[in-house]
């Protein structure tokens, strides 16, 4: 820190003192670095995101529980849906147990699988004509 003397200061009742500060040419320098970073991360985000983002198909299920001479049964009623028409196959998983089924379920169809009454989550799981796959429905009763 260079301090000035009061006689060669602008004012003679203050002190003036300069510091030593970083070149402009080096300040330059890290704020150009700093936005060639900035841009390509954000480059990297957008372009990156861009190929992997998919729809959510709209498929609508309502779900329930009936005793039949079996056990519990849980059944899947398709209630309609934009994309129901391009659903390939779907599955009922109830606790550890799987049930597939293939075709594409017109709106009223029932699909059902043995239900355990002890607390068990349901999911149906769809697969779509466009090779993707989604879940369509899930609950723990």
């Amino acid at each position: 820190m260079k301090m000035i003397k009061n006689d060669e200061a602008v004012s003679p009742v203050k002190t003036v003192s300069t510091e030593d500060a970083v070149s402009p040419v080096i300040g330059v320098i890290l704020m150009v670095a700093i936005t060639v970073i900035l841009a390509a991360v954000i480059a990297a985000f957008v372009f990156g995101m861009a190929g992997t983002t998919s729809t959510s198909k709209n498929v609508g299920i309502t779900g329930s529980m009936k005793q039949n001479a079996t056990g519990t049964q849980f059944d899947a009623t398709f209630a309609g849906g934009a994309d129901l028409p391009q659903l390939v196959s779907y599955k009922i998983r109830v606790g550890a147990n799987e049930t597939a089924f293939s075709g594409t379920p017109a709106v009223g169809n029932i699909s059902s699988a043995l239900f355990d009454p002890n607390k068990q989550r349901v999911m149906v799981t769809g697969k779509f004509a466009d090779g993707s796959e989604q879940v369509l429905f899930d609950r723990q009763y």
